[in-house]
């Protein structure tokens, strides 16, 4: 029986076009009409995530910026990992011919929780990231000075081959082991992120803390997603979901394969394992 579901937004929850089919948004709420935990697990910044919920259930979970922080939809804390101010620093240094592309993510209130000092927001996968974001954004001088305090992450976005080359240069930098380097690829639109958090920080550990918080065990949990940064989410839960449109890599045998995002396949996968 599964009694906690979690579920991704971009590529999962959301269409193409960055919407809730309605089918999707039935099929949760009769899920929780049978007492099961909704867990919205995503990439996604708490305000970012927050623009995606709409009509979901009002009794859920986001799980953000890939298992670092838990809170209610009303912003009750359940989970908080940071990445030590000194290894952020670290990673800044070492990263720093791809500032362009890179940003800091703090827990604060509105102002300051995404900060840069040279972002190119002339790139046009970023457009509707500022446009929805604005209240969170804040330009500094430098931005290793800024890291004035423990960040969530540091992070950075941009085209496919630039943000594998900036993974794996972290990959085997002196830092790794303080590192958790989550990567994930739309190649479709040439573009890719790279979060960096604390070590051991996930979607996957993350949502293994929410089910021991929540008293359910691995087997009643279920997960659906569909890129990298979602696998071991997918492998911790006793049922994992892949949806049709997944990154190729995910579609291995021990996960169920679903319909795509624009055939409801997560209201599919619902329908299919909480009757």
């Amino acid at each position: 029986m599964i009694r906690l579901l979690a579920i991704d937004i971009d590529g999962t929850l959301l269409d193409s076009q960055g919407r809730v089919p309605r089918a999707n948004l039935d099929a949760i709420h009769r899920a929780a009409g049978h007492d099961v935990r909704i867990v919205i697990a995503t990439g996604r910044s708490f305000h970012f995530a927050r623009q995606a919920l709409g009509d979901l259930p009002d009794d859920l979970t986001l799980l953000a910026y890939n298992g670092a922080i838990a809170r209610s939809r009303t912003g009750e804390t359940l989970l908080r990992r940071l990445l030590p101010q000194a290894v952020a620093r670290q990673v800044l240094e070492a990263t720093v011919e791809w500032r362009t592309d890179t940003a800091c993510v703090f827990d604060r209130p509105l102002p300051g929780q995404f900060v840069y000092d040279r972002m190119d927001w002339s790139h046009a996968n970023r457009a509707g990231f500022k446009k929805h974001n604005a209240a969170i954004i804040q330009a500094v001088d430098r931005l290793e000075e800024a890291v004035t305090e423990d960040p969530v992450q540091v992070t950075f976005n941009g085209g496919v081959q630039t943000m594998r080359a900036i993974s794996a240069l972290l990959a085997a930098h002196p830092v790794a082991p303080h590192l958790e380097v989550t990567l994930t690829e739309y190649p479709k639109r040439d573009f890719s992120l790279v979060d960096v958090c604390r070590t051991g920080t996930t979607k996957g550990t993350g949502l293994a803390a929410l089910a021991g918080h929540f008293g359910v065990e691995q087997a009643e949990v279920m997960a659906v997603g569909d890129n990298h940064n979602d696998r071991d989410m997918l492998e911790w839960a006793g049922t994992g979901v892949v949806m049709g449109n997944a990154e190729p890599a995910l579609k291995i045998p021990g996960f169920h394969l679903t319909g795509t995002n624009d055939e409801a396949g997560l209201a599919q996968a619902i329908d299919l394992f909480i009757p």
